[in-house]
């Protein structure tokens, strides 16, 4: 199973775009760890910022989808999605992982999350991250829309049997992997 991972698109359509049509359209599922429509007030409007637009999109995606809410994310959001906003976790079980989504605004997580699962993947901080720690690998997938690294590098994930890789979405490039062993 081939698993996309994008977070933090903030109402961008052609942040989206660009990472669908490069990396999360040969995907089986994708997981969005939320901030989905809206820039938030700390956060400058995105590029081609249209969250009406973006959630007719995720309307009409012919594609497994799911969502966690994000601290930007608002009830209102659910009135105009198709999809369930997952709040504030989402699993999900493969052959291969145990996974927990959540956002990742509020780090602290309960006891036995990282005795059941073997993945936890989380976004908010517009960084992408993946570390391994104690048969554990945490993964953030950064940010297509708002990046917070210099150089400002627009990325998602996919994750797959052999790899997670996260991935450049303006240059097509890696820009980390690590293999799927624990």
């Amino acid at each position: 199973m081939r698993i996309g991972v994008i977070s933090d698109t903030h109402g961008s359509v052609g942040a989206w775009q660009k990472a669908y049509d490069l990396f999360l359209r040969q995907t089986d599922l994708i997981i969005h760890c939320g901030d989905l429509l809206y820039h938030g007030p700390r956060n400058p409007l995105p590029v081609e910022y249209k969250p009406n637009e973006l959630c007719a999109i995720f309307n009409t995606l012919e594609k497994p989808i799911v969502f966690v809410r994000g601290n930007c994310d608002a009830e209102v959001d659910q009135m105009v999605l198709d999809y369930p906003l997952e709040s504030p976790y989402a699993h999900i079980f493969t052959e291969r992982w145990r996974i927990l989504v959540h956002h990742g605004h509020q780090n602290l997580l309960p006891a036995k999350t990282k005795t059941f699962n073997n993945l936890i993947i989380s976004g908010h901080t517009h960084l992408p991250v993946i570390k391994k720690e104690n048969g554990v690998i945490y993964l953030n997938p950064g940010s297509p829309a708002l990046p917070k690294d210099e150089p400002k590098t627009p990325t998602i994930a996919v994750i797959d049997e052999e790899a997670i890789v996260i991935w450049n979405i303006e240059t097509g490039k890696e820009i980390e992997k690590t293999s799927s062993a624990l």
